[in-house]
This record gives structure tokens, sequence and C-alpha cells, in this order.
């Protein structure tokens, strides 16, 4: 890793945790391994980015349904997609610091990056957290928290399909979170122990094999198209055909979008072909017929699946690491955040030129008042003078500044407004404000 993106990422962290987007868990006490705490900005970016997904993937469509599914599910679900028997990584440990390591992310096998102690032979360590439910303590009371939200779609297939009776081409939606007991949480919030995901399950008739592909082709294109409302560079998104070796067990093709991230190009999105490995599992499993009868013509088959997925808190540190600029404006040397307007967490802040002026901050809160009714996101800021009020705002990313002065009291000459990437600033008519920004953020 070169030195140049080492200090980028240390000062993403820094204004991520000074300007409230994402704190340690636990940081009181010392913080908890993995695991990561979202403030004001931080949940506001993350809902920002839901809400476009969601919108996308599920409202603007019809062949979509949304579901919300426990976390805690019985335990015979994760032994039948194979999680309890498979669901691990291989897991080494220094003889000498008693370091542990996941095997197949060390360039050396036999030596620990830490203290150069030698290292035990790997062994599996399923991920899962295992917890109990109820009050006694036995085999029979064993839940896990789910390491992935696909399975509570798949067992709610047979729900969807007896309520609402869709037709092959449909899928199922969830945002939610998983668990995964890392053996070695890294780089942020890039692999963490408590995350939230994003995933879709879409059943397609296996009948029509060229259909398939050209629906899992139509779904890729759909991942790109969503990082490109984002406002992620086109020039950081690769396309890895992953190869068959390396794809899961119930993968009959898989695609990884992978980011250019500081510390190097990781997986971002995942796209993959699952056939019809979970509702058949689940269906020798369960007894319960998991297949669809097409009425047309009259057969009863299992559907294939293809999953797209994404993860939201990689998806975060992906906009977060990408709008992070640093430039010159006016000839003062300034940090801001590039964000694309759709996702800001603030979209406008309104200032009154001097705070100590009470006509000025009246009127600049009746024209906040005016535009929090019309637009989400909208900020009242008066705490110090204009210069530093822009940097503060451009820290957060925030994409417009209105600033009320004497001109728009006393004249009614409108208000200046300010825009972050290249500090221009124009004259808008009050009456034309809610539009103009509207437009801006949309």
């Amino acid at each position: 890793m070169a030195k140049t993106e080492e200090t980028k990422m240390d000062k993403i962290i820094s204004l991520a945790k000074r300007k409230g987007f994402v704190f340690q868990g636990s940081e009181i006490y010392g913080g908890l391994a993995g695991t990561w705490d979202f403030g004001p900005y931080g949940v506001a970016l993350r809902n920002n980015i839901k809400g476009l997904w969601w919108k996308k993937f599920v409202t603007d469509r019809e062949d979509m349904y949304g579901v919300d599914a426990a976390i805690l599910m019985n335990q015979e679900v994760w032994k039948s997609s194979g999680h309890v028997g498979g669901f691990s990584d291989p897991l080494v440990e220094c003889k000498k610091c008693k370091h542990r390591f996941r095997a197949d992310q060390l360039e050396d096998a036999k030596k620990c990056p830490d203290c150069e102690g030698q290292l035990g032979e790997a062994r599996q360590f399923n991920m899962m957290f295992k917890t109990n439910i109820g009050a006694a303590e036995d085999a029979t009371s064993i839940s896990y928290l789910r390491p992935e939200t696909a399975q509570g779609m798949f067992v709610n297939f047979k729900n969807v399909v007896d309520s609402f009776h869709p037709r092959l081409p449909f899928g199922l939606a969830q945002i939610g979170k998983a668990f995964r007991n890392e053996i070695a949480p890294r780089d942020f919030v890039f692999r963490s122990r408590e995350f939230e995901q994003m995933e879709i399950e879409y059943f397609v008739d296996p009948r029509d094999p060229k259909k398939v592909q050209a629906t899992f082709e139509e779904l890729y294109g759909e991942q790109i198209n969503f990082l490109k409302e984002l406002g992620l560079s086109s020039d950081k998104i690769h396309k890895i055909e992953v190869p068959d070796a390396d794809r899961a067990h119930y993968s009959k093709r898989s695609v990884d979008t992978e980011f250019d991230f500081p510390f190097g190009q990781k997986e971002l999105l995942g796209i993959a072909y699952r056939t019809d490995f979970d509702l058949k599992a689940h269906t020798d499993s369960s007894k319960v017929d998991l297949s669809y009868f097409d009425e047309e013509t009259k057969e009863r088959f299992i559907p294939h699946c293809i999953e797209p997925t994404f993860g939201l808190d990689r998806l975060l540190l992906a906009v977060l690491s990408d709008a992070y600029t640093e430039d010159e404006i006016d000839g003062e040397k300034r940090v801001y955040l590039k964000f694309s307007p759709k996702v800001a967490p603030v979209k406008v802040a309104v200032f009154p030129l001097l705070k100590n002026k009470p006509q000025l901050v009246e009127k600049a809160r009746e024209i906040y008042m005016m535009l929090r009714k019309e637009i989400p996101g909208v900020m009242f800021d008066d705490n110090g003078n204009i210069g530093k009020r822009y940097r503060r705002q451009d820290e957060i990313g925030t994409p417009f500044c209105i600033t009320i002065d004497f001109d728009t009291v006393e004249k009614g000459s409108g208000v200046t407004v300010r825009e972050r990437d290249g500090g221009k600033q124009e004259r808008i008519e009050i009456d034309k404000l809610i539009s103009y920004i509207k437009e801006k953020v949309s």
C-alpha cells in the first residue's frame, strides 16, 4: 500500500469521526473490534443510499416485492442452506503471540505478520454467531444471528406466491442486518462483524436459458447504473468474472463488481446465478413444496434464482472515499466531500449574513422553514463567520449554501446561493428558490 493511500484513508477515518459520520463501537470502553456506530450524518447518508436503492429496485418496478424477515431463524434453515456445515474461513494462530489470522489473506503462511513467530496449522472456523432461544440451553434451543439476508427470502417464497400470485420472473427484495464473526475485521467499515445488506432474490423460469442469461446481464447493468446514481467514478468500477474454482458451490455464474478504495481494488457488489439450489434444499429439508405452477403451460417446476447483492456499509465507504477531495479556493486549502446531491446528508444550509442582526436571523429562519417543508436535509447555521460556515458545510458535503443579507430583507432582491464544488455564487429570487434547489438535488 502506498504511503499516500494510507494517508488518505487515515484522513477519511478522522473526518468520519470528527464530523459525526462513523464512530468506533463501544468507544468509551475501549471499543469492540469489527463494530461501528453511525452518527447523525452517517445515518442520513445510509438512509439516502437505502432510499435510492429501494426506489430503483422496488418502488419503480412492478416485479419486485419487499420483505423484512426475522434476524433469528429456525436452526434448520441454516443446516439446509449449508451454513452450519460449511460457512467457514481458514484460521491460523501464532504460537508465540496467539494472534489469529485468516490463512488465505497472509503472504507467508508460516510466519506471523505481527511478531514473526511460527503459525500453526490452518483449521476451519465457522463464522456464524451462535445463540440460544428461550430459557433452556440445549440442542433444540440453538439459533444463529443470520450471516446473510438471502435465506429469509427463500423461506418466504411460498408465502409471497400464495399471497400475491406473481408471474415469473419476479423478485423479493430486503434491506437488513447480517452478522459474521470475522477472524480479522479490517479496513474501517469494509469488513466488520455487524453490517447491513441490500439484496434481491430474482426468480426466473429455467426452461429458457437464453432469457435467464439476458436477465442476469440486465440485473448486472442495473447494479452499475445504481453506482452511477450514487455519483461514484466510473473509472474506479471494475467488472470481475469469477472463475469456476472461486465461485460459491451453489453458483453457476458469479460476477463481482470491485471498486478502487484507498486501500486497493476490493469487492463492492456481487451478482450470482444460484440456480434452484436454495429452494430445492429447503423443499427437501422442510418437506414443504416450494415449486411454482405455470398457469399457461400447466407445468410445475422449481424456479431458478439470480441474486444481486449490495453491502450498504461498503457502499457508504465507497461514497465517502470517492467524495473526499482536497483543493484550494480563494488561495486557501480546504477539504470537502464531493457528494452527489442525491446522497448528501445535508442538501442545503441556510445562513443569516450576521447572527447579531435580528432581522437577518428572522428572515433566514423563515426561508429555512419554507425550504424544509419541501426539501429533505435542510440545515440552519449561524455559528461563526460566513467563511467558517462555508468550510464547515464543505466538510460534510453540503452541495448548496444560502445566505440571507441586508438586500434580502430591505430590497427583497433574493438570496445568494453558493455552490460547493467551485464556490460559484448567484442571486436567486425567493419565490424561485424551492424549484431551483429541487432541480439541483433530485
